[in-house]
């Protein structure tokens, strides 16, 4: 397959990553109206993401192992146009119970993308252009974020927080027949059939082998420390804005986005460009401490929290901030890639994708449930800690990375 081809899939599934975090992102803007509507307290907004990331956890190691089975292109589509449904559903819902079902959905639908995402890219581009092509989807993960909480925000403001959910999942469904027509599966999909299903490795023998690899067990523990810090501010940070600078829901849901999403962008961008040049100079392992590196550079900024500071250094922080973890984590998913052959990638992922939410849904609970007495200033500062213990998984993971898997892609 050809590389303008290629690159035109890893475009296209930044797209619908963009819209699968914009789905999941949009609701936290619209936190203040909830609250309002269904007279919610701190402890049950967070419940909401809590709900979501624990349903998307539960079912992520069964998504990844089917994406190692199956076309990933269909999973992709699949997954894509059942969230989309859920998203318009969500607007709907009129009660407490019913907007927690909705994000129990949401999970459930939403976890069946990113293994056969990441999966398909990697299908298409060898380790050299790797980690660019997963920055790029990995830059409409985050952009995503951005779109969802400025647009819910705006739209909360003008209409209702119901409107945004109905738009979104619009938008997704036709986003899903494109897909359709234009995704391909890569190289190996005939190896994936559900003809050859019966003579691959059982399931409990595939998940061992994975765990019994010390260097992806290391990443998993870094992604997992990182997302609990990931998801706090995911979750959390538009309110914060609100809050602390008494802005309005549109500009508080921008705010608490953008500034960590657009340097994220940038960051990432740059991390896939500055890991595949040291791949191609020093190795793989030069990946994961490059991640080292800048997880090491950036905790100590989280200190901005603790001390007062006006809205515009706040926000030059955390844009700084996000940078440079950006550029750091646009390391772990070509790691995972480059550590795990091809048959492997998704269930590497969807195993990844349970840990991460899992200790993400713990993160935003325990931030609710730590306002009161910390504020949710006290709360992000203390994400400095776990971004450092991370930086010492990534350097161990380094060190126990294996020899050079194949990757089985066309020029």
């Amino acid at each position: 397959m050809g590389s303008p081809h290629r690159w035109r899939i890893a475009g296209l599934l930044a797209c619908a990553g963009a819209l699968n975090y914009a789905d999941r992102a949009a609701i936290s803007s619209v936190f203040p109206l909830l609250r309002a509507e269904f007279q919610l307290t701190d402890v049950q907004l967070g419940a909401i993401g809590t709900f979501f990331l624990w349903s998307y956890a539960a079912c992520s190691p069964w998504a990844g192992l089917l994406a190692d089975r199956i076309s990933r292109k269909r999973m992709v589509v699949a997954s894509l146009a059942a969230w989309s449904a859920v998203t318009i559903l969500t607007g709907l819902a009129q009660s407490t119970t019913q907007l927690m079902v909705t994000r129990v959905l949401l999970g459930l639908a939403e976890c069946a993308y990113l293994p056969a995402a990441v999966g398909l890219v990697a299908d298409h581009h060898e380790s050299g252009s790797r980690g660019r092509a997963l920055a790029l989807h990995m830059c409409g993960l985050n952009a995503g974020l951005i779109a969802g909480g400025a647009l819910a925000g705006y739209l909360g403001d003008a209409f209702g927080w119901r409107v945004s959910f109905w738009w979104l999942g619009g938008v997704g469904l036709l986003l899903a027949l494109v897909c359709w027509r234009w995704l391909e599966d890569g190289p190996l999909a005939a190896n994936r059939s559900l003809e050859t299903t019966t003579r691959r490795r059982p399931i409990t023998a595939q998940l061992s082998t994975l765990l019994r690899q010390p260097a992806f067990v290391l990443l998993a523990t870094e992604a997992m420390l990182m997302a609990v810090g990931t998801w706090m501010f995911f979750n959390w940070m538009p309110l914060y804005f609100r809050e602390t600078f008494g802005l309005s829901l549109a500009v508080a849901g921008f705010s608490g986005t953008a500034t960590l999403q657009v340097s994220a962008v940038t960051g990432i961008a740059l991390g896939g460009m500055l890991s595949d040049r040291i791949v191609k100079r020093s190795g793989r392992r030069q990946r994961l401490v490059l991640m080292m590196a800048c997880y090491l550079v950036a905790a100590p900024m989280l200190i901005i929290f603790t001390v007062p500071a006006s809205m515009a250094v706040v926000s030059s922080v955390i844009v700084v901030f996000s940078l440079v973890r950006g550029i750091g984590m646009a390391c772990e998913t070509p790691a995972l890639c480059d550590m795990l052959p091809s048959d492997e990638r998704s269930t590497g992922q969807g195993l990844l994708n349970m840990l991460n939410t899992f200790a993400g849904g713990v993160g935003v609970l325990a931030a609710g449930a730590l306002k009161q007495d910390f504020g949710l200033g006290g709360v992000f500062a203390g994400v400095a800690g776990l971004i450092v213990i991370a930086a010492g998984f990534a350097w161990a993971a380094s060190r126990k990375m294996p020899p050079a898997v194949a990757t089985a892609v066309t020029a």
